[in-house]
């Protein structure tokens, strides 16, 4: 008979904590965007570029990392992805100048993709029970949210007391830290069990399934909305906002700015995430996944919409990025789940690597389209509608999807 698994493995734990500082890290680039460039005089769509560059290699990398995983071993592959991320982060705290920024952003971007969800949630679907793994998908999202809490908000007050330069070295330090929980990331016996297909025949068999493609072009409008509102949302909020009540209930808890605001609008998505990507966990066991991801997008949609045509001030900062954050990573588990069911675990890494390619394929045109777009219009607006249309077309792309058929045998 096989072993009982339970739902918090070793793998989910030690992976939890190395998605926490990655995310934490990541999710804090957005609150750079001002004060880098208003110290070399840079315009706004530079420093996007470098963060937009980021995202595009993030997503270029998680297929070659999850491939590197299943061929060498999960440590190897999360060990590179730490040195990478943290060699990025040295480098970029030395750079002055636009392209040097964006070419060491390549290094960050792999390295999130070594230390992040692509292999990650592989290493934890294959050390989780099939009964269990849509939840224990869930647990290790909620860790991404769990950096995005203090990430950005810690790096505004990092910056208060000390140059950007010196933040970037401290993260960077951070990340390699993480590196000492790897001994204690081990996967049971038989999760490590494969399938009777090769990986090119899994692959092929993906490539030619209209609903992969489906869940490909689905993907892309979660990473253009995740990557702008953490690229440009702090400075949005910043810039575009109504000042900050000194009497209010926020500047009571220290939120006196626009500025701060910002920071910590992205700690309230990370905060609300928590319950909406678990609530995704428990629903995905129970509902078919791909009205779910629909139901997330239309969400989105009508929020983001919402949002934009009323007048921006703190009540409807704190009112929307709770909302967004109760849809931020929903989609992270259902769609990696999603991946597992109709292909398996076994090579989880590279498919889930191949569609999360194009979630960040959409960051890199979110940063970077919102970078340009406020170098020529001064304002977030338009860009923001953009949002809200590769939105509605996410929720439809989903319906066709067929769930029911299960392409692979799972072991």
């Amino acid at each position: 008979m096989e072993r009982h698994i339970p739902l918090f493995t070793p793998a989910l734990i030690v992976g939890c904590m190395i998605i926490l500082v990655s995310f934490g890290i990541r999710a804090s680039f957005g609150v750079f965007q001002i004060p880098i460039a208003e110290e070399f005089g840079w315009l706004r769509s530079e420093f996007s570029m470098a963060i937009a560059i980021q995202n595009l290699a993030w997503g270029i990398g998680q297929p070659i990392f999850g491939a590197i995983a299943e061929k060498f071993g999960d440590r190897k592959a999360i060990i590179l992805g730490a040195v990478s991320y943290a060699g990025g982060l040295v480098l970029s705290s030395f750079a002055v100048t636009p392209q040097a920024h964006q070419m060491y952003e390549i290094f960050v971007g792999f390295g999130i993709a070594g230390t992040g969800f692509g292999l990650i949630l592989a290493v934890v679907g294959r050390a989780s029970s099939e009964e269990n793994r849509s939840m224990s998908l869930a647990i290790a999202t909620v860790a991404g949210s769990g950096g995005q809490i203090f990430g950005a908000p810690l790096a505004e007050w990092m910056l208060s007391f000390m140059t950007w330069q010196a933040t970037f070295l401290l993260f960077a330090v951070s990340i390699l830290a993480v590196l000492f929980l790897l001994p204690f990331m081990r996967l049971p016996a038989q999760s490590k069990a494969g399938t009777s297909q090769s990986m090119v025949q899994i692959l092929g068999r993906a490539v030619r399934d209209p609903s992969f493609t489906l869940i490909f072009l689905g993907f892309f409008s979660c990473g253009y909305q995740l990557g702008f509102i953490t690229a440009h949302f702090p400075a949005m909020i910043t810039e575009m906002c109504a000042a900050v009540d000194p009497s209010g209930m926020l500047a009571s808890v220290g939120v006196s700015t626009t500025s701060a605001l910002g920071a910590v609008a992205i700690a309230l998505i990370g905060f609300a995430n928590v319950f909406g990507t678990l609530a995704a966990g428990w629903a995905g066991k129970r509902f078919p996944k791909k009205y779910l991801l629909a139901g997330v997008y239309v969400a989105r949609t009508v929020a983001s919409a919402v949002f934009i045509l009323l007048p921006i001030t703190p009540l409807s900062v704190v009112v929307f990025s709770l909302v967004m954050g109760s849809l931020w990573l929903a989609t992270v588990p259902l769609t990696s789940g999603l991946v597992a069911h109709l292909y398996g675990v076994r090579y989880m890494g590279t498919l889930y690597g191949i569609v999360f390619f194009s979630h960040q394929l959409g960051s890199f045109v979110g940063i970077w389209l919102g970078g340009r777009m406020y170098d020529a219009f001064h304002d977030y607006t338009a860009v923001w509608w953009v949002g809200v249309a590769v939105g509605a077309f996410s929720a439809v792309v989903h319906l066709p999807i067929k769930e029911s058929v299960r392409q692979t045998v799972v072991a």
